[in-house]
Parts: C-alpha cells; structure tokens; sequence
C-alpha cells in the first residue's frame, strides 16, 4: 500500500463490528509486577513484566540508551550521529557537545533523550490497576466464575481503538508505523458488537457514526462474548437481521464515498455472515470479512495483518471491474489468503486453517510477499448488486404456513418481510435447521416419517410459531442421500410449506444432484452454507404451497410443490 500523499483525499472505508470476534479480542488485563511490588503484593514469576498499551496523563522525559534497538547497531556505530548525551555514574545528564566528549563522560551511558507526550498515542507501559479490595487483577473477573457484574470484558466495543493499536504499535516490512491511517480513513459500526457498555455512553464520547446516545447494553441483547467462557452468549436471528440493515444503511447512504467494508466476527462463523451479507447487502463495493485465531496484543497475532491485508485489497482495485463495480463479491481474508465467501470454511483453530471448500476454486486472490494482491479466480455466482435475494429485491410480503402437521391442520398466513422504510423485519427471518444423516440410525421405518421425533418435532415447532421455515438435509457426500425415515419426514415438511435443502456431509467437491423431486439441491455448498441461502429464498419466496393433508398430497398439490421448489433450485444454481 502506498502512503497518500499531503493535501489528497484518503479512501474511506466501513468497519462494522460483529460478535464473538477473536480479532476484536485482548488478553485479559493482569496487574504488573511493579504496581504488585509498591503494594506488596505476590508478584508473578518471570524476566519481563507485562506491558500494555495505554495513554500517558502528562509528558514525560525518557532516557533511551543508544544503539539498544538491535543487537547489531553498536557494530556499526561509526554510521551513527553523535547520542544526544551521557548519562554519568551518578545519574546526571550531560548534552552532547565537542568539548563535553571527553574520555570522562564517554565512560557514561550515551543515551538519546525523548519526550513522550500524550498527544503522541498509546504506549505500552507497565499496567498499574488492581482490584478495588487492593488485589491484584490475574484475570478478567474479580474472582473464578464471577458473575457478568464482576467480570471485566476482554473485547472491544468496536474496532477503533483495535486500528489505533495496529496503526500505532504495527511495523510494516519497511520500518515504518502508521500502515492504516497514512492509506485510508475508516469509520467505526457496531453491528452486533463483542464489547458493550453496561453503564451506558454519552454520544460525545463515541466512536462510531451513529447518532443519539448508547443506553445501558445487555450481553446477550446489545453483545456476544465468548469469554470469560461461563458468560458465553450467542447472538440469534433478531440480531442478524438488525446487522444486515445496519450495513445497508452504511453502505447505501454512503454510496460514493466508501471504498469498501470489513466485517470483523469471531472465526467458526465469519464464513456463514460474509456469505449472507454477499447475498442480501446491495452495494457495489467489496465486502471483506476477518478473523483471527489468536487475540489481539498477543504473541503472532493473526488478526492485526488480516485486517492490514483486507486494507491492502480494497485499495488494490482488483476487485473492480472496467466501471469500478465490485466484481468479486464477499470474501474472506486471512493468512494471506482471499476467499470467496461461497466456498471458505474454518477446518481447525490455528492460523492456515481455512480452506475452500466444494472443490471448485474458491481462491480468489493471493496476498503474499510484499507485491500488490493479485486476482487468481473469479466467482460466477450471483452476489450483492447482482443478487436476486438482495434486499433492494425482496418482496414487502410472502407467503407463510402456521397450523399443526396433521390433515386440514396447515394453513397459508402472509409474512411481512420489509418494513416502509425499506429494512428487513425481525420477524420475518426464517426458521432453518439442519438434519445430519448418519448410518446405523436406532430405527429405519420405510412408511412412518413420525419415526423421526427430531424432524417432526421441529416441524410442529415451526408451525407454531415461524410462518417461514425450512429444513437443509446433511446426507451422504456428494449426493444427499439420507436415511428413508427422514427423507420421509422432511417430505412431509414439504407439504407442510418448507422448503428442503440436500447436500452432501464434509468438505464435499462433487454436486448434490436432483434425484428427488421435492427435494432443492445445493450442489457442492456445506450445510450451514445452504442454510444460509435457504433464509434467504424464503425471504423471497416464502413458504411453498402446503397440501390439506401432508402426509399425502394430491396429485394437483404435488404438481403445485415442485413448480415452488423449481423456483427455489434456480436461486441455488446461480447463487
């Protein structure tokens, strides 16, 4: 990335905040071992004591012993300037001067002297704090399993202070700081944060672009933490949709002036979040999301040069095509390496632990050395501006189900599915679950779908309360296949009015091909991949015409069925 230079205009770029997010994440803060020795406290063992960056109240004059930087710069001290002094046996600073470089205080320490203000940033100086009893802090909670109200929160509220750390403490290949700020300008959301202010914030005091003040933030409602672990919570489908508006109100009102957006999230599920913004975000710019397997701040943290290479691409322009439009769609940029959402999936929890999946690409660009990106693939899918389950072309309204699974039990209701504004409603968003076949299954009925309690059950669920829903078949690679008892009961959903989505189990590379009828195919997509776009075609379709007894359909309602589901595989061919 080149620096911009004085006087030009920097790209701006969207940053949104999503939860549970490792690459938003820091070490927990522990007290150091000085402010543990002026407290007389037990200190921890070991050489070092722990820095942390933080901000000075006051300047402070430092002494800085020469050529300490690198264990190499005494040998070749004759290159260097004269230090800007010596520090006598006795502590005295004596300036630099001819005449004061005497044999005398050359035996002293030459050292350069250096004013660290405020005003400068964050450094990394020893961590003071400690608990309000005068204990020292050793983890995130006062105690073992403390209660959310005694717990210290490792994450960020959003990435702002985590691009000033890199922007301030990251070192690119040639020496030199400021790797963001000198290429772009970022604006900070929080879509659906890992950090969130439980006392609330004044809107003075933010640092994202909203507008109002935040109230006080619920985990679980307003965040997701993953850690501390016994405080764990997972954001739901309410929080997706309200997500989904945000980046759409960033990006269309910011039509023109962004350059692109990053979607920070936690690792097992950035690939399912990158795949959905690519289909339902109508916008012209790249979408790139991050992770990262270790926390910020710690030894080879992964996610602070996932973030710069996301940077890197954006400005790259190769995702652009001849009109400036993004041609490549969401992806996924980590260890170097550009995914396209479709195909990434997380394989283990260590750095290089992504790949492609189905076996047909999915590479879309190479981030590695110190060249620009370059493009090695280009998706044929359909995706964001090209999408046909953007939001921009999702209906106001469809078609849903609610009754019971039972004869004459299985009614049509309509579904709202944007509000007048244009957002994508809440309620609307789609009930889908995952069936995962496994050989030697307790029971194997040919005749009686009720043999599956699981499928029947969540079908009944739905009926009662979610008007739009569907069902992904995980069966045997590459085809789908199940066992006959849940082929079964996933027919009978069918014509209860949800739609069912086959692939096959694993990093599948073959398709899953239409062999039955009722059934949609999801070619080489992985189950969480086609749940995913099942959500969103049911947004555009709504539910499928439901037969007056499931169980057995008419000839007529069978008819009605597949010309739905047709419908439905089309969006699964080309997206």
């Amino acid at each position: 990335m080149s620096a911009v230079g004085p006087g030009e205009a920097r790209p701006l770029i969207a940053v949104f905040s999503g939860p549970t997010a490792t690459i938003g994440n820091s070490p927990p803060l522990v007290t150091s071992n000085q402010a543990r020795a002026r407290h007389d406290l037990p200190v921890h063992p070991g050489r070092f004591d722990v820095l942390r960056a933080q901000r000075l109240a006051a300047p402070v004059t430092v002494y800085i012993a020469a050529h300490s930087a690198h264990p190499l710069e005494g040998d070749a001290a004759e290159l260097y300037a004269p230090p800007d002094g010596w520090l006598a046996a006795d502590g005295t600073f004596v300036p630099y001067s001819p005449a004061a470089a005497t044999a005398a205080t050359i035996a002293g320490t030459p050292v350069y002297m250096a004013t660290l203000a405020p005003d400068d940033g964050l450094y990394l100086l020893p961590y003071m704090a400690r608990q309000a009893d005068g204990s020292a802090w050793d983890d995130a909670t006062a105690e073992p399993f403390a209660p959310r109200e005694r717990s210290r929160q490792t994450f960020y509220p959003d990435a702002s202070r985590i691009y000033e750390e890199i922007d301030r403490f990251g070192i690119d290949g040639q020496g030199f700081a400021s790797s963001l700020s000198t290429v772009a300008d970022f604006r900070f959301f929080r879509a659906a944060p890992s950090g969130g202010y439980t006392k609330g914030l004044a809107a003075s005091a933010r640092t994202d672009e909203g507008s109002g003040d935040i109230g006080p933030e619920t985990l679980g409602e307003d965040y997701w933490i993953y850690f501390p672990y016994h405080l764990r919570a997972e954001p739901h489908l309410i929080t997706l949709a309200r997500a989904t508006n945000l980046v759409q109100q960033v990006l269309s009102d910011g039509a023109g002036l962004y350059a692109g957006a990053q979607w920070l999230e936690g690792s097992p599920t950035t690939e399912e979040t990158m795949y959905w913004l690519g289909l339902l975000i109508d916008t012209t710019v790249p979408l790139v999301g991050h992770s990262a397997q270790r926390p910020h701040q710690s030894t080879s943290a992964d996610g602070d040069r996932n973030i710069v290479d996301g940077v890197k691409y954006l400005l790259s322009g190769i995702a652009l095509d001849e009109t400036g439009t993004d041609r490549v769609g969401a992806v996924m940029i980590v260890d170097e390496v550009v995914f396209a959402a479709r195909e990434v999936t997380k394989t283990d929890a260590r750095p290089g632990n992504y790949e492609a999946t189905g076996g047909h690409g999915g590479i879309v660009a190479d981030m590695g050395g110190y060249g620009p990106p370059k493009l090695t693939y280009l998706p044929t899918r359909l995706h964001t501006h090209r999408s046909e389950v953007n939001l921009t072309k999702l209906p106001d309204e469809v078609a849903g189900v609610t009754g019971r699974p039972a004869p004459g039990g299985v009614v049509g209701t309509r579904v709202r599915v944007k509000d007048a504004a244009g957002e994508l409603l809440a309620s609307a968003m789609p009930q889908v679950s995952i069936a995962k076949y496994g050989r030697y299954m307790p029971v194997d009925s040919r005749t009686d779908p009720g043999l599956d309690v699981e499928v029947m059950a969540r079908v009944e669920a739905n009926l009662a309360g979610a008007a739009l829903a569907g069902f992904v078949g995980e069966g045997a690679s590459p085809y789908g296949l199940m066992n006959q008892t849940t082929d079964n009961a996933l027919t009978v959903a069918i014509y209860c009015g949800y739609p069912v989505v086959k692939v096959g189990r694993g990093n599948t590379g073959g398709m899953a091909y239409h062999m039955e009828p009722q059934f949609i195919v999801g070619d080489n997509l992985t189950s969480t991949k086609a749940r995913m776009l099942l959500m969103a075609a049911l947004l555009k379709l709504g539910a499928l015409p439901p037969a007056a007894d499931p169980f057995h359909p008419t000839e007529a309602e069978t008819a009605a069925t597949l010309a739905a589901v047709a419908a439905y595989q089309a969006l699964f061919d080309t997206h």
